[in-house]
């Protein structure tokens, strides 16, 4: 849709910084979005805007109020982008602090007693937070085993452990190590069937910037985005929480609103800059149909990006024109599979007798940014279950192009001698 569509490819890259070219090392291919999407430039101009402003939120003065208009605009798009009817939004330290907020409110705010269930494939910033919370609640953590030749974990596998004394569970909306998302509609509702109570927290991080996010259709109680990597910048982390879990007790200054999730003041640019995702989201689905609300603008760009990334996937993976794709390659070993449906914009790779980090810098040198991911604190979960210590990640966004994949296939082609 957006390749195919006169003039839009050229209209999505002109409204990001760098995407030809890095400012340190000169022209590149930009496949490693998954460690943090290209800026948008209306978020870098916002940024250097709000960060020169002196005046602070809450005085009596038109800047005072000028901030405070920012902020509620940019929950009122927070809220528009999560589909959230209810609940809270709010601004973390991160996505990862977030998500820690977001599960201990959980642990603590829920009944006496019973377990915590979590996946393998979940990253650790849920992971540790469940481990975590459950020691000091003295309950028991069981963690669902994901299918390491699909790279996902389904609905049937969370089944058998399911009981009616389930307190809190944690969901990984999409991998960032085999790209795959995990079905969480599917998810919540085998689990609301058997422990209605539970509270339910979903890292939504990975999926942010794939497609369209709707906390209300699912049914959770809890999710964490970064806007990092969904086009905006670090420095904060973005939260939803529902009505259930926002009357928790949770950490907050004595004396505010009991539904408050934010500590102390919060940079006005954060809730700017998310305005300039949802801004840009809303153009783009704009451009694709003639959806009339804006909701319906952010879900037509979701399903526009979901359809760009799936054709660059499929290309990589299956080849493009004479060019071999990736499955095709002598020694290539794919990490979860070879799986189009379902995969967003990240393929984790091997090559059989070469280091993963001697392919890191030999496609470096020819001009394409890619990332290492090791067997350790972030990855181990899926690269030790298969005896490795290392692949290459290579991840894509909407905004790149099929000529792009063919530079990245050519050298790989070469690589491997396919």
């Amino acid at each position: 849709m957006i390749a195919s569509t006169p003039g839009l490819m050229e209209a999505v890259r002109g409204r990001f910084a760098h995407v030809e070219t890095c400012p340190f090392e000169g022209e590149r291919i930009f496949f490693e979005s998954a460690g943090g999407a290209l800026r948008l430039k209306s978020v870098i101009e916002t940024s250097a805007a709000y960060a020169g402003y002196p005046d602070n939120q809450g005085r009596d003065n038109p800047a005072s109020g000028a901030l405070m208009e920012t902020i509620a605009r940019g929950k009122a798009d927070m809220r528009l982008f999560f589909n959230a009817p209810g609940g809270q939004v709010f601004v973390g330290e991160s996505g990862t602090e977030v998500l820690f907020r977001l599960i201990r409110t959980a642990a603590l705010g829920a009944a006496e007693g019973g377990r915590m269930l979590g996946s393998t494939l979940e990253h650790p910033a849920s992971v540790s937070a469940m481990t975590r919370w459950a020691d000091v609640t003295g309950r028991e953590l069981i963690r669902v085993a994901h299918d390491d030749a699909s790279g996902t974990v389904k609905a049937e596998a969370y089944r058998k452990h399911l009981t009616p004394d389930l307190r809190v569970v944690s969901i990984v909306h999409t991998s960032p190590v085999t790209g795959m998302t995990v079905d969480v509609g599917a998810i919540i509702a085998e689990v609301r069937a058997v422990a209605p109570e539970c509270f339910i927290v979903v890292d939504g991080i990975q999926h942010a910037s794939h497609g369209a996010v709707d906390v209300g259709g699912i049914g959770a109680d809890g999710y964490a985005v970064s806007p990092y990597k969904m086009f905006s910048r670090h420095g904060y982390g973005v939260g939803w929480a529902s009505d259930r879990l926002s009357g928790c007790p949770k950490e907050q200054i004595l004396g505010g609103a009991a539904e408050n999730w934010e500590l102390g003041t919060r940079d006005t640019g954060a809730y700017a800059t998310f305005s300039d995702v949802v801004a840009y989201l809303e153009w783009l689905g704009g451009q694709v149909s003639d959806a009339g609300d804006r909701r319906a603008l952010l879900e037509a760009a979701g399903h526009a990006i979901a359809e760009q990334e799936a054709m660059l996937m499929r290309g990589a993976l299956s080849g493009v024109g004479n060019l071999p794709g990736l499955k095709d390659m002598p020694g290539v070993q794919l990490i979860g599979g070879d799986a189009v449906e379902g995969r967003e914009g990240v393929v984790s790779l091997r090559i059989e007798g070469m280091e993963s980090g001697a392919l890191v810098s030999h496609l470096r040198a020819h001009g394409i940014r890619v990332h290492i991911r090791k067997n350790d604190h972030y990855c181990g979960n899926i690269l030790g279950p298969l005896g490795l210590e290392d692949c290459v990640r290579v991840s894509l966004s909407h905004y790149n192009t099929e000529d792009e994949l063919r530079r990245f296939l050519t050298v790989m082609k070469d690589v491997t001698g396919g």
